[in-house]
């Protein structure tokens, strides 16, 4: 799970400053205020870490990537390319990792937690390249091991630490190589050294963490009358959502059992589902069933009440369809997972969208077979109806104040700038931002100025008849 991030001289976002996430982590603000970029560059991270090139620091994408952020300029701030990109990220480890420096036997670096700080410069072509590469393994907040990679005035690299002796090997006089991506010391560097093999280690938890990371966007594909399948098992549902069924269909085939938190009861997959869609009051019923026996293709059948006839989900309203990927993709994806969602409750009524809240509570404390899932939720949202219910949860017990982090995103001179919303164990933000959701009180007195002044004129119309 990510605890932090903060990223300089990206886009809109001279400098993000220290980004605390939480296991849900809700991002608020106007459109074009910069808070897609930020997950878009966590994308970035992850298809360069997915690269086939080595030698490349940063993919930015191209028409067959996730994503696409055009060139090294176009993503600095100002596009101004003697400035550096900095990314820093922090995460929780699924278990322990464990150094142990081969010249020393006895000594042992175990933490909970790594932190990547990177600093990416432009180079005589315009393409990024590592300046400075920076790891620290922790353990209950405290650094036990650190190593950092820094590139000097004449461009050679040295590799250093505050807590481990790297010792050089005997005759390796040779300068160290680029590194590999933005986070992997080259093995013929790492060679240099009698000690330094924990690099790979720490470079593989870094994969690791950037490949659990998935990705909805706000624009869901449109439903089908018939979806195939045949037994293929997605990473998720897609960026678009289009995988939903096929995820829903393998999740239920590998007989996965969930339940909404400690001693809720266990339900499979699909019918997990089916019930959290019931409860939000979209529809009364939902399967997933093949068109025949023996054949791959599938259908998705729903009643939206009581005594409804059942239908296909071409056939009901598109909120179903724009819905459901959220629904899965925050229940199937892996454990120690980060989700990313974009606008989740697009084209739901605001209901709903208050109902959407309590679905990614259930999700951050869901269940798998008996194991807490330990997955994160990160996700932007223009719903003051989703806000309200979060808050409702703190209030209530059911969520605490460090189980969910609020953001406000909005532009100014200087760039974006993110506010973090101080909530406290009563639900209430403390420090709420001027027209966050509108300025609704200009708004009520405005209309009210309005009546009076037409009730004044039918009056006097009156009066004159």
């Amino acid at each position: 799970m990510l605890t932090h991030l903060r990223i300089q001289n990206f886009k809109a976002w001279r400098d993000t400053g220290p980004v605390r996430l939480a296991p849900l982590t809700v991002i608020f603000g106007a459109n074009s205020a910069g808070k897609s970029s930020l997950g878009h560059l966590l994308l970035a991270l992850q298809q360069t870490a997915r690269s086939t090139d080595r030698k490349r620091a940063l993919h930015l994408g191209d028409s067959s990537s996730l994503i696409d952020l055009g060139t090294f300029t176009d993503c600095l701030y100002g596009h101004d390319l003697s400035q550096p990109l900095g990314v820093e990220l922090g995460w929780q480890l699924p278990k322990a990792l464990e150094v142990r420096d081969p010249l020393v036997p006895a000594s042992r670096y175990q933490g909970n937690a790594m932190r990547l700080d990177v600093e990416l410069m432009a180079n005589k072509s315009g393409q990024p390249e590592v300046q400075a590469m920076a790891y620290a393994l922790q353990s209950d907040g405290s650094t036990v091991l650190d190593a950092a990679l820094t590139r000097d005035s004449n461009r050679k690299f040295s590799l250093s630490s505050n807590s481990f002796g790297f010792k050089m090997a005997d005759g390796r006089k040779w300068p160290m190589d680029e590194p590999e991506k933005f986070y992997r010391l080259s093995d013929l560097s790492a060679a240099r050294f009698k000690n330094a093999g924990f690099m790979a280690d720490l470079a593989l938890a870094t994969e690791a963490m950037l490949d659990s990371l998935s990705y909805l966007g706000p624009l869901r594909s449109h439903p089908q009358r018939i979806y195939q399948w045949s037994g293929d098992t997605p990473a998720s549902v897609g960026e678009t959502g289009a995988q939903t069924v096929a995820a829903m269909l393998a999740a239920q085939n590998d007989g996965r059992q969930l339940n909404r938190g400690p001693r809720k009861a266990k339900q499979g997959f699909a019918p997990f589902i089916a019930s959290w869609l019931k409860d939000l009051g979209v529809i009364h019923d939902f399967s997933v069933h093949p068109v025949a026996e023996g054949r791959k293709e599938y259908e998705v059948l729903i009643k939206t009440g009581a005594k409804s006839p059942q239908v296909k989900i071409t056939d009901v309203g598109f909120g179903v369809s724009q819905v459901l990927p959220a629904l899965v993709q925050a229940f199937y994806c892996p454990p120690h997972s980060t989700v990313w969602m974009e606008q989740p409750e697009i084209h739901l009524h605001p209901q709903v969208q208050a109902e959407l809240a309590d679905v990614f509570i259930s999700a951050i404390q869901a269940r798998q077979d008996s194991v807490e899932r330990h997955v994160q939720l990160i996700v932007e949202s223009h719903s003051e109806h989703f806000l309200n219910r979060l808050q409702r949860r703190v209030a209530e017990g059911v969520l605490t104040p460090d189980d969910v982090a609020i953001y406000f995103c909005r532009r100014s001179n200087a760039g974006a700038e993110l506010e973090p919303l101080r909530l406290n164990v009563l639900g209430d933000i403390e420090n709420w931002p001027e027209n966050f959701f509108g300025d609704e009180m200009a708004d009520i007195a405005a209309r009210t100025l309005a009546a009076m002044s037409r009730k004044r004129a039918e009056a006097a119309r009156a009066d004159r008849a």
